[in-house]
Order: C-alpha cells, then sequence, then structure tokens
C-alpha cells in the first residue's frame, strides 16, 4: 500500500523541554505506523524566540535597529535546535528521521528580511529521501532562504505558515497543527466558561478570527490553507487524541449547517485617532491613508463624521504600538501642507470586539442582536465596522470582557 504523506506542526509550548520532545516523538511515531510519511515543522522551545531578540537588540545597542540579515540568522537558530533534537529522539525511537533546516529543503522566500514571504517549496530533496526509506523529516518552521542566499524568517508565528506551505506542495492528507489547546473554540474559555470547542469551522470563518486577535492560528496560514484547499485540524499537544478530537478547518461546503455566529473575538492591542477639522475636500483621504500606509501603519476601522463649513473629523483605528508612527506620519503630512487638520486625538484605552458567521450571509438582524446586547449591559459603541461575515466594534477596553460574554449569550454559542 502507498505510503501518504502528513504534515504534523508542534508549537513552542509542545516541545518547551526533552520531556515534551519525546512526547511529541510519539505522536509522530504512531501516524508513522499508520503508513505516513511525515513531514513534522517544529517552532523554537517555548521563550527561546523572544531570548533570541533580546540578544539582538542588545547587541545591538538596545535602541532597535540593527541588521536584519543578521537579525535573521540568529533567531532562526532556535527553531534549529528543537528540530535536531526531535530527530535524535525519533532515531532512539527507531524511526528513519532527518532534520531539515529552510535553505536544505530548500523553502524559497522573498527577501524581505523579518517578514518574508514563501515563494516555492521545491519537493525533489524531501521527495528523493523518502524513497530511499526516510519516514520523518523534522522541518525547522519559520525559515527560508532568499534570492540571495540568506536566512530569512516569516514573521512571528511562521511556523504555522510553513506547515500549511508543505502541506500544499507535497499534497499532504490534512495538515495537524498541535497547540497547547484542544482546538477552536466559540470565544476565549478564559473570558466565559461557557466556551465551546467547534468540531469544524470554514476556512473562512477562522481566518476572519485570526485576524481579529485569535490566537489559535496564524493569519497568513490560514490564507494559504483556503488558497490551496488544505485541511487544517488543530489540536492539543497535552491530550490523547479521541473520536472528533481538535477542530477541523475546511472549505464552507464541508459544513453541513452552521450557525449564524461562530464566534466572538476581541483585540486588546486597538487605539482610535480622531483627526479633528480636517478640510472636507476630494482627495482628503488620500492624503491622510497614503502617509500613513508608507509608514507601514495598519489600519483597520474608519469613519468620516458629517461635514460642517468646510470641515470634518476623520477617526481610524491602528495597532496601539503604532500610535506613535501613525502621529508622526500624520504630522508629517500637515507639515508637508499636504494635509490641514486642527488637531490630533489617540485613545489608547479602547478595544475591538467582533462577531463571525457564515451564517450571517443569508440571517438578518445579526447587527440588531449584538447592538441590544451591548446597549443592554451599557456598552457604548464608538466605530462600527461590517464585512459579509463580520461585526466589529471599537468599545472602552474596560467593557471588553462584558461585551465578550453578553454577546457569546446572546447569539446561544453555548449550544452546539
Amino acid at each position: 500500500m502507498a505510503r501518504t504523506r502528513l504534515v504534523m506542526k508542534f508549537g513552542g509550548t509542545s516541545v518547551a523541554n526533552l520531556d515534551r520532545i519525546r512526547r511529541v516523538a510519539k505522536r509522530v511515531g504512531r501516524e508513522v505506523g499508520a503508513g505516513h510519511d511525515v513531514i513534522v515543522v517544529v517552532s523554537a522551545m517555548s521563550g527561546k524566540t523572544n531570548e533570541l531578540v533580546g540578544w539582538v537588540d542588545e547587541a545591538s545597542g538596545g535602541q532597535g535597529f540593527y541588521d536584519a540579515r543578521e537579525y535573521d540568522a540568529v533567531v532562526s537558530s532556535g527553531e534549529n535546535v528543537t528540530a535536531g533534537l526531535l530527530a535524535l529522539v525519533l532515531q532512539e525511537n527507531g524511526i528513519d528521521a532527518r532534520s531539515w533546516q529552510g535553505w536544505q529543503v530548500p523553502l524559497k522566500t522573498t527577501s524581505a528580511h523579518g517578514s518574508a514571504r514563501i515563494e516555492e517549496i521545491p519537493t525533489a530533496n524531501l521527495d528523493a529521501k523518502f524513497a530511499d526509506g526516510m519516514r520523518v523529516a523534522v522541518v525547522a518552521g519559520f525559515q527560508g532562504i532568499s534570492p540571495e542566499g540568506r536566512i530569512t524568517t516569516l514573521g512571528r508565528g511562521g511556523s504555522d505558515t510553513t506547515a500549511v506551505a508543505f502541506a500544499a506542495a507535497f499534497d499532504a492528507v490534512r495538515c495537524d497543527i498541535y497547540t497547547d489547546v484542544d482546538g477552536v473554540y466559540t470565544t476565549d474559555p478564559r473570558i466565559t466558561s461557557k466556551a465551546r470547542k467547534l468540531d469544524r469551522i470554514a476556512f473562512e470563518e477562522m481566518l476572519e478570527l485570526a485576524s481579529l486577535g485569535a490566537k489559535v492560528l496564524q493569519t497568513r496560514s490560514v490564507e494559504l490553507a483556503m488558497r490551496y484547499d488544505v485541511t487544517l485540524r488543530v489540536l492539543s499537544s497535552f491530550e490523547e487524541m479521541g473520536e472528533g478530537a481538535g477542530t477541523l478547518v475546511c472549505p464552507e461546503e464541508d459544513i453541513v449547517e452552521s450557525n449564524v455566529v461562530s464566534g466572538v473575538a476581541y483585540s486588546r492591542d486597538e487605539a482610535q485617532m480622531t483627526l479633528i477639522g480636517v478640510q472636507d475636500r476630494p482627495g482628503v483621504s488620500a492624503a491622510i491613508f497614503g502617509p500613513l500606509a508608507q509608514a507601514g501603519v495598519v489600519v483597520d476601522m474608519i469613519v468620516q463624521n458629517i461635514a460642517e463649513d468646510g470641515r470634518t473629523d476623520m477617526t481610524f483605528s491602528v495597532p496601539v504600538a503604532q500610535v506613535p508612527l501613525a502621529t508622526k506620519a500624520m504630522e508629517g503630512a500637515k507639515g508637508s501642507g499636504d494635509l490641514e487638520f486642527a488637531e490630533i486625538v489617540a485613545d489608547t484605552e479602547v478595544a475591538k470586539v467582533s462577531v463571525v458567521g457564515i451564517g450571517m450571509r443569508s440571517h438578518a438582524g445579526v447587527a440588531a442582536t449584538m447592538f441590544a446586547a451591548l446597549r443592554d449591559f451599557g456598552v457604548n459603541i464608538k466605530v462600527i465596522t461590517t464585512s459579509e461575515i463580520k461585526i466589529s466594534v471599537l468599545i472602552d477596553r474596560k467593557f471588553m470582557e462584558l461585551a465578550v460574554q453578553a454577546l457569546h449569550d446572546a447569539f446561544g454559542l453555548e449550544k452546539a
């Protein structure tokens, strides 16, 4: 019987020490015994990447300025250690395993150090080793090689993207993502004990939840899975697998009946910025958001007030860490004469709360239910944004947990 390919990805907490690496090796061994040739993608041990980033910063004078090529060379080393250790443990268990760094595969990326994107994964090297009897390829996640031959990294959480890319390149039957949670929940169980694990969730829903603050999967990994139709399964490294373990992330058509709302997501790391007294004229939006884009500021929600006497206010949300960058960009645009406004005000004590569900496409009244639930608990809405399967609101951060609980109850998400 022909052996099939399976991709397994283990995050930092799953490989935090040798005991956990041995546990991972046993899981991998079971899949090899079930007839799979396995590609295991590993992260650095828990906390190691942060330690390496700290060393880079310290070695570079502590000002946050460093050679990005050397940053990648240093921070990618954490995954190399994990890959080698897991390969050794697998070999001790009698399994033919080899570790692979990104450049050895090779996983080819762009030259954007620190945030490279995957361009190609040639399969010839690994295919040849599998044909020679290798049963497990342990691949260092989060890293690749640029056209110039330099090590690159894919950005934080990039091991998820690595795993999905390998599943697509090698036509794997599935990509299993092992984490410290046992699946995707209707919301954060730490906020409400009523949160329920989902058996299945559509790619689009998972993509929205990931982009809105859910930490289970990296956004780019879900985008890749949706584009190449890679079936994902989110599992816990710390629980034994039984029937229906984990959450399957799959195409919408594979879900028999969808709830109107599948989950409630939140993000604390939001800030609301308002330009007061903006001149109301054609091109003013471009004069605001062009400089923000050039400065690398990620803008989410946007609201423009009704103009009076040729002036208006423009409100938008940005990650709280980017407030200084956004302020500098706006002051620069004002100083150059391209933009006129009276004042810029930043509120860093806000949070974004969102409801997501593919069932929203065919059901009316979701917004009404959401806004009524928030009203009943005295939560004021500052900004609203919508898409086909999402409604997000910006609220005072002190009400965030209350809002999540209220919305979870309002849409009955505790019920299967």
